[in-house]
């Protein structure tokens, strides 16, 4: 998961009861398995005393920040958010290794051709 990020912050006032996601999602942070995935990945804890509510904030490897309400969405779903777009990141730095353009414009009348037909079955192979 950190393989896609190069920073996190996480903020969040320990006595808030909704800091639940921020704890669980910076355990998963912590994890033997994430930091080796990219140790570079900078990890910034934020202990707030204010009644600010808990927030993570992520920066993609391009330089892309996306900043989470942790008091609406979960660990997992922060997790999923992260993995959804780092695919795709990997996805447009192939295109782009591969000398294509990026977004991949697919032109109109190519989203309404019919895909090829395929051999129909031999009776024989219908019996099995």
């Amino acid at each position: 998961m950190l393989k896609f990020l190069s920073k996190v912050r996480i903020e969040f006032n320990a006595f808030d009861p909704r800091t639940a996601a921020c704890m669980e999602f910076l355990a998963q942070c912590n994890a033997r398995k994430a930091k080796e995935s990219n140790p570079a990945c900078q990890l910034v804890v934020k202990r707030r005393t204010d009644d600010h509510p808990p927030q993570i904030t992520v920066t993609f490897v391009n330089g892309v920040e996306e900043v989470i309400d942790a008091t609406t969405t979960s660990a997992q779903d922060v997790r999923k958010m992260i993995l959804e777009k780092g695919q795709m990141l990997e996805t447009e730095q192939m295109f782009k290794d591969a000398g294509e353009s990026w977004p991949v414009i697919i032109p109109e009348e190519e989203l309404h051709q019919r895909a090829p037909g395929t051999k129909p079955r031999k009776a024989e192979d219908k019996k099995m």
